[in-house]
């Protein structure tokens, strides 16, 4: 899974060189866009249920999600976390915080 991730990563910062964006994607402006980008999904449930919300708009919803995903793996590359590893050990800090019956 490790590889996936690391040719997504590749992927997206490759984009985002081709285009000379690097220059704007410093770690505050990358956690700022995350941010903004949840903002924006969460404007497609406002008012509505969430069945309601993917009825009328799955593919907004998607694209933001990716979004965040995409300035999320920006940040983790920039910082030189290991996506993975990150997310393993929260999810083992959240099993003794919050154990399973």
């Amino acid at each position: 899974m490790m590889n996936d991730i690391n040719n997504l990563i590749n992927s997206i910062n490759h984009f985002r060189d081709e285009r000379n964006w690097r220059q704007f994607h410093n770690p505050k402006d990358l956690a700022i866009s995350i941010s903004i980008e949840a903002a924006e999904l969460l404007e497609d449930f406002q008012w509505k249920s969430s069945e309601s919300a993917l009825d009328s708009n799955k593919e907004n919803i998607q694209e933001e999600i990716a979004d965040v995903l995409i300035y999320t793996l920006m940040l983790c590359s920039d910082l030189e976390l290991d996506v993975e590893e990150i997310i393993e050990e929260k999810l083992k800090k959240n099993g003794e915080k919050y154990p399973s019956n």
